[in-house]
Order: structure tokens, then sequence, then C-alpha cells
């Protein structure tokens, strides 16, 4: 399980992957500075300097990238949205396609630079290493 500290690490970097905007508005909904489901109005207050459109196509890529889920609201128009996963799941996907991205570009060169980083890790580290990679 992750402490405290851990989970503000990979906050952090989970919203360093993002635009700015982008990042205000995870970082919103990862923290529970809002409620889930939400509609652009409750997400426009925490942005009350942007424009209505600017935060939902903001909110649409979002669900496009997979950050989060859109559901239509019955007889309106409009969408709910909630967090398709925290930052963790996210990092975990981004780091994942980095490392194929890596591997597809350098070839045995990556897959030989991960080996080698692998053999520096101290025990603590590869511990943490095999735990996380038993981790749904």
């Amino acid at each position: 399980m992750s402490t405290t500290h851990d989970q503000s690490q990979a906050l952090e970097r989970a919203l360093r992957l993002l635009g700015p905007l982008e990042a205000r508005i995870m970082r919103t909904v990862w923290t529970g500075g809002i409620g889930e489901p939400f509609v652009v109005r409750e997400m426009l207050a925490h942005l009350p300097e942007l424009a209505y459109t600017t935060v939902m196509t903001t909110l649409n890529r979002l669900a496009e990238k997979g950050l989060l889920v859109a559901e239509a609201v019955p007889s309106q128009r409009a969408y709910a949205y909630r967090a398709a996963s925290g930052p963790d799941a996210f990092l975990g996907a981004a780091g994942t396609r980095a490392a194929e991205e890596l591997v597809a570009r350098y070839g045995e060169a990556a897959l030989a630079a991960f080996a080698a980083h692998l053999e520096a890790l101290s025990p603590e580290e590869r511990r943490r290493l095999e735990r996380l990679g038993r981790e749904p």
C-alpha cells in the first residue's frame, strides 16, 4: 500500500505529464476538490477566470485521453464527468506507453539500458518494484 508521501509524488508526476489547464482540472478531481460526478459548471466554479467553452473543451479532451469518463445526463445536453482512474494508474499506463515507444525506437539498446538500470537498484528498490509489478 502506498504512503501519503508516495501518493503525493505520484500525483505530482502524473500532473507533470499534462498541460497546465489539464493539470489544474485533474488536481481538482484527483484530490477530491470536486464531487463526482460533476458537470462543466461545477468545474467552472473552480476556474472562474476561464470561459465555459474552454473548460468544456478541456474536459472533453481529458475524456478522449482516458483520464475522465463522460456520461450523458438524462434529458439534458450536458455530460457528467468522473475520474477514470487515479494518478497511479495513469502513471502506469503512461510509463508502459513510454517504454514501448523507447523499445520501438531504440530496440535492444533500450532494453540493455533498462537492464542496467535494474541491476543498479538497491534491494529495497527491487522489492518495491516487484510489489508494483504485482499490483493490478
